[in-house]
């Protein structure tokens, strides 16, 4: 496979600074050697957090070194999830990655009110996925985070994944609220909430996007189904990111797309101050690279941000 559209993202990553990352219990062979890969490429400055010794010992087994890469001390999973979310509260680490604990464990921490990482808007889960033969990125949320979100959480899932389109310096976000049906029908309530969606579009309250909804799977990504259906909209046929209804119909999609096409789907969370790296045991290299590209993008996207704030 080339993964075409994933050299682009580590391309444009590789042109910005490494951007300093907890690495909270990278205590298996996957997850420390994954975040030494994306510091070798130069896309994350890795702070290990964890059991010391046995970081090391890891790294000894599969022949790694970890001289000049800082390591935190922390005890467990537990403590070190904490101390890694510590360090972006002090200002030491702009992004989060998850290494060898549940995911559980590391975003309860992020999510303590205490902590110090929440924001205004709902934390959502975005895959990005490079599907062969599809000739764009595809964004698909939220397949890992809100299990049922209500309209206002789907509303700021919308604007999580528009905001990563303009991080990831997609031309524009063509977004598809997905459902069984292209047409509204009161007995599908998530036909109801798509519409409302792209209502909210509409007004403002949502923006950087065009949506549209609802629309079924086929006819959100190809011309041939909506040309056939009659749909008219510079998204179905063409669009970028997918909203599902729910995470299972995400997290079955992004799946099939894996499974099935042989998809690559690098995780990030969004909503948070920093982006969180979600990674899987079963993530290629080239995904866990991805996953470190779209990151170190976010991030700088956020300091941008920042610097227009102040100016």
């Amino acid at each position: 496979m080339s993964h075409e559209k994933y050299r682009r993202l580590i391309d444009a990553a590789k042109g910005l600074p490494p951007v300093a990352t907890a690495v909270a219990h990278p205590c298996d062979e996957t997850s420390l050697e994954g975040a030494i890969d994306a510091a070798k490429q130069g896309l994350i400055r890795p702070l290990l957090v964890g059991p010391s010794a046995r970081i090391q010992a890891v790294a000894k087994k599969i022949h790694l070194d970890l001289a000049g890469y800082e390591l935190v001390e922390a005890p467990h999973s537990h403590a070190a999830a904490a101390r890694a979310v510590a360090l972006v509260a002090e200002g030491r680490a702009e992004a989060l990655m998850k290494g060898s604990l549940h995911t559980d464990e590391l975003m309860g921490a992020a999510v303590k009110r205490d902590a110090g990482l929440r924001t205004a808007r709902r934390i959502s889960h975005c895959f990005v996925v490079d599907v062969p033969h599809y000739d764009d990125t595809l964004i698909i949320s939220d397949a890992a985070v809100n299990i049922a979100p209500t309209l206002a959480e789907k509303a700021d899932i919308v604007q999580n994944a528009i905001d990563l389109t303009k991080a990831l310096r997609f031309p524009e976000a063509r977004v598809a609220i997905l459902s069984a049906v292209e047409t509204v029908n009161p007995n599908i309530p998530s036909t109801v909430e798509a519409a409302a969606l792209c209502k909210m579009a509409d007004r403002g309250q949502i923006t950087g996007g065009i949506l549209d909804g609802p629309l079924a799977l086929d006819n959100a990504i190809s011309l041939e189904a909506a040309a056939i259906k009659k749909i008219t909209s510079p998204v179905a046929g063409r669009a970028n990111v997918l909203i599902a209804p729910d995470l299972e119909a995400g997290n079955m999609l992004a799946k099939s797309l894996s499974m099935l096409a042989r998809a690559d789907a690098a995780g990030i969370v969004l909503g948070a101050r920093v982006p969180i790296i979600l990674t899987s045991r079963a993530d290629s290299v080239m995904t866990r690279l991805a996953s470190s590209a779209v990151a170190s993008l976010v991030a700088e996207a956020r300091r941008r941000t920042a610097g227009k704030a102040l100016a």
